[in-house]
């Protein structure tokens, strides 16, 4: 398993630094490559919404092995993937949900949320990153 709890908890810490760093509240949650859970946690005041949103961007990642924004463009009307949400209720069109890889292969996914989908795409983008720089 890639993904052991040393990893989980230095990818939690390095997600609570960044976004300590730039003065936010956040979720992040971090799940296996079969999307089931690993790890969450909710800091300070992040939105309640968090709780159920942020597991789901990263289970969405996880099984669709992309970011959660490519999945929402792919599926609009008339695009290849349009209603997937439909079909699996836990898949979550929001932004902030990035897979993680390693040599090619999913290995898992995490999700960032609680402030703006710009603001946690930056926080994502630098813990998967940091999983990059763990996992050599």
């Amino acid at each position: 398993m890639i993904l052991t709890d040393e990893l989980c908890d230095k990818l939690r810490e390095a997600t609570k630094q960044k976004s300590r760093e730039i003065g936010l509240d956040i979720s992040f949650a971090i799940c296996d490559n079969n999307g089931l859970p690993r790890a969450y946690r909710r800091y300070g005041e992040a939105l309640v919404l968090s709780i159920t949103l942020i597991p789901g961007k990263a289970y969405t990642s996880a099984v669709t092995q992309c970011k959660t924004k490519d999945v929402a463009a792919c599926s609009a009307e008339g695009c290849a993937l349009m209603a997937i949400q439909t079909n699996d209720p836990r898949i979550t069109l929001v932004t902030g949900g990035y897979p993680l890889f390693v040599n090619g292969k999913i290995a898992g996914a995490i999700g960032v949320g609680g402030s703006t989908g710009e603001q946690a795409c930056m926080i994502a983008e630098y813990v998967v990153s940091v999983f990059g720089e763990l996992t050599k």
